[in-house]
């Protein structure tokens, strides 16, 4: 029986997807945002579909959970890339806006976000019969990030919504970082009509949302960013 790729896996604890990509032809991998305690369950995964792991990408420095990039990276000799922007300490490869991330004969195309972070990422994959984009914090379904800690700015995150995001096909699969109703996916057309905080909303509203929104900070924000701007060591 063939697997579906992406494959989306969820720590009950953060919230957090972590995705593995694969080429089915060559069995090289890609993941996009591990945490650090289910190490043990990726590793299984990727062996059990017989997955050579090439790369570990972060959409950006996470302040809810901590990374496993460096010690997966360790575990498998794959390579970790993370965007330029996030000030990321450790040796890895810094993406720039327009850069992309191969593995096997497919690629991820990088795209900057700016607005949750000032290094917030999305990567677009196009496996030439549908289209996926892992948007980390910064397009959540009916959701955003948050803008008010950690370089946050709220005008940003609208532009790259709205600018960048939203200019892609409408039929693109979101595949967002986090999702606190048990919801999986979504896609740019449905986030278009119905994202309450950006559909329909001009840039003043949409930052008057999100200045009001007062949230409490990340249980291990103190913990997660200093850890993960050493790759989750």
């Amino acid at each position: 029986m063939s697997v579906a790729f992406p494959l989306q896996l969820h720590d009950p604890v953060s919230s957090t997807r972590t995705y593995v990509l694969a080429d089915p032809g060559t069995k090289h991998a890609l993941v996009v945002d591990p945490v650090a305690e289910l190490i043990e369950r990726d590793l299984a995964v990727l062996a059990e579909h017989g997955l050579t792991l090439s790369w570990i990408l972060e959409t950006h420095v996470h302040a809810d959970h901590v990374t496993s990039a460096a010690a997966l990276a360790a575990r498998t000799g794959a390579q970790v890339a993370v965007p330029r922007e996030c000030g990321v300490k450790a040796q890895a490869r810094l993406l720039a806006d327009g850069d992309s991330v191969s593995f096997g004969t497919q690629s991820v195309s990088v795209l900057h976000t700016p607005g949750h972070t000032a290094g917030s990422s999305c990567y677009w994959w196009n496996t030439g019969h549908a289209h996926h984009l892992f948007t980390g914090d910064t397009l959540l379904i009916e959701g955003c990030g948050r803008t008010d800690f950690q370089s946050g700015d709220a005008g940003l995150l609208y532009d790259s919504i709205l600018g960048k995001l939203f200019a892609l096909p409408g039929d693109t699969v979101v595949w967002p970082g986090h999702d606190y109703k048990g919801r999986t996916r979504s896609t740019i057309s449905h986030e278009q009509r119905c994202n309450p905080r950006v559909a329909g909303k001009s840039r003043e509203e949409f930052i008057a949302i999100m200045e009001a929104l007062d949230l409490a900070p990340p249980a291990r924000i103190a913990v997660a960013v200093p850890a993960n701007l050493n790759l989750g060591i």
